[in-house]
C-alpha cells in the first residue's frame, strides 16, 4: 500500500504515531522503533504495510519504503512541500472516507513539484480540492457586502471573494483570478498575487 505522511507525532521514547493518506484511506498508525527503521517524515510518499492485533487499538506500520523524488534534497521545495502537506490532516482528520481524490491530488502536484514553482502547484491544487468539496465561489459577489465585485478582487479564507475595500488586502485582477478558478491554472497570475494566495491557503483549508 502507499500513502503520503500527512502528520507525525512522538509517542514513548522514540516510537511514532504516523498519520498516512492513502487511496483506501486515511489510517494512524504505530511505528515501534529501532536500528533498521529507515527515516521518514513529514510530507513523505511510503509504501507500508500495516499489521493488526486484537491487543492494540491501532494498527502498526510496517516494512516502510520511502518512494524519493527529484527535489526531496531542495531544502526550499521540502519545506513548502511540507507546509502544504500538514495542512490535510486538520482537514480530513474527522473524515471517515476519503475516496482517492486527495491522495492523486497530492501526488499529482508530488509530479510537478520540481519543475514548477511549488506555490503555483499548491494554488491550483487547492482550487481544485474546492471545486471537488464544492466550496469554489466562481460567482464575484463580496463575502462582507454582498454586492457584486467589479474590477480586481480579494481573495479570504477558502478563496471567497471580496471588495478590497472591505477586505483590506491584496487584490487579484480578474483575467488571472477566472483562469484559475475556471481551469485551475495560475499562468496569468503574477508572483505576488500567488504569494497572497498560498498565504490565504495557508490560514487553512
Amino acid at each position: 500500500m502507499q500513502g503520503f505522511i500527512i502528520q507525525l507525532n512522538r509517542a514513548r521514547d522514540e516510537d511514532l504515531v504516523v498519520t498516512i493518506l492513502s487511496k483506501q484511506s486515511l489510517d494512524t498508525l504505530y511505528r515501534f522503533y529501532g536500528a533498521r527503521h529507515g527515516v521518514i517524515n513529514l510530507g513523505f510518499k511510503i509504501d507500508f504495510e500495516i499489521i493488526t492485533s486484537v491487543k492494540s487499538t491501532i494498527g502498526q506500520l510496517r516494512d516502510v519504503i520511502h518512494i524519493g523524488f527529484p527535489w526531496i534534497t531542495d531544502h526550499n521545495r521540502l519545506r513548502h512541500w511540507q507546509q502544504f502537506i500538514a495542512l490535510f490532516y486538520p482537514h480530513l482528520k474527522d473524515s471517515e472516507e476519503t475516496g482517492s481524490f486527495y491522495f492523486d491530488l497530492l501526488d499529482d502536484a508530488a509530479a510537478r513539484w520540481q519543475t514548477q514553482n511549488p506555490k503555483r502547484i499548491a494554488v491550483e491544487a487547492y482550487t481544485k480540492l474546492l471545486e471537488h468539496e464544492g466550496r469554489l465561489h466562481k460567482e464575484m459577489n463580496c463575502f462582507f457586502c454582498d454586492q457584486p465585485i467589479r474590477g480586481d478582487i480579494s481573495l479570504i479564507r477558502s478563496y471567497l471573494p471580496a471588495h478590497k475595500e472591505c477586505a483590506h488586502t491584496l487584490s487579484i485582477q480578474q483575467t488571472g483570478l477566472n483562469e484559475l478558478l475556471e481551469n485551475h491554472s495560475s499562468l496569468f497570475i503574477s508572483d505576488k498575487e500567488v504569494e497572497r494566495l498560498w498565504y490565504v491557503m495557508m490560514e487553512g483549508l
